[in-house]
C-alpha cells in the first residue's frame, strides 16, 4: 500500500479519490467539541439546534470535517511529505449532519522544485468532501513540500526508521525463502 508520493510522482490534473470514507456519529462531533473547546450549542444541544436553527437538528462540527478530510488524503498526498506549508482556503459550503459519510478526492493543481534546496518540491492541491448523495460539504486548498526520490533514497527508503523483528524465544524468526 502506498503512503505518500514522492514529488516526481505528482501529475498536474490528478484526481486522487480517498478511500474509504467515513460515517460520522454524534459521538465523533461531541469529543471533537468538547476536545477543541467548542461548546456551541449548534453543535452539542439537541433541544436547541431543534427549536433555534434553520436546520432543525445538530450541525457537525466544520474543523471536524476538514480535519477527517485533510487525514484521509494523508495517504494519496501528503504520507512522505516534509512540512504542510500552507492552507490556503478552506470553505465550508454545506452542512454534515450526524450519520452522514463523508468522501474525499484530491485534485493536483500546480507542482514546482524548490529553488533552496534540489531533494525537494511543492506540490499545490485542492481536497473536496461530499457527503453520501454527493453534496459538497467543504473545498480546501493547501501546498506541500515533499521529497524527492532522491531524498528518499538518502534517508532508508519508502519506510525509513522501520526496525527488523529479531528473533527470539517467542518468535525463531521468518523461515529462509523457498530456492526456486
Amino acid at each position: 500500500m502506498q503512503f505518500g508520493r514522492s514529488y516526481e510522482e505528482f501529475e498536474v490534473g490528478a484526481v486522487y479519490q480517498h478511500w474509504p470514507g467515513k460515517t460520522v456519529t454524534e459521538y465523533d462531533d461531541h469529543l471533537f467539541c468538547l476536545l477543541t473547546m467548542n461548546h456551541h450549542p449548534l453543535h452539542l444541544d439537541t433541544h436547541y439546534a431543534a427549536g433555534s436553527t434553520q436546520f432543525g437538528q445538530n450541525v457537525v462540527v466544520g474543523n471536524y470535517v476538514y480535519s477527517l478530510l485533510l487525514g484521509m488524503s494523508v495517504p494519496d498526498v501528503s504520507g512522505k511529505a516534509i512540512a504542510n506549508l500552507e492552507i490556503e482556503s478552506l470553505q465550508h459550503v454545506a452542512p454534515t449532519f450526524h450519520g452522514d459519510t463523508i468522501y474525499g478526492e484530491t485534485t493536483v493543481l500546480d507542482k514546482w522544485e524548490s529553488t533552496s534546496k534540489d531533494d525537494r518540491g511543492v506540490v499545490h492541491v485542492e481536497t473536496i468532501g461530499y457527503k453520501q448523495d454527493g453534496t459538497v460539504v467543504c473545498i480546501f486548498r493547501r501546498k506541500v513540500m515533499v521529497p524527492k526520490a532522491n531524498y528518499l533514497e538518502a534517508r532508508g527508503g519508502e519506510q525509513p526508521g522501520r526496525p527488523v523483528p529479531v528473533p527470539d524465544r517467542n518468535w525463531p524468526g521468518r523461515e529462509p525463502a523457498a530456492q526456486g
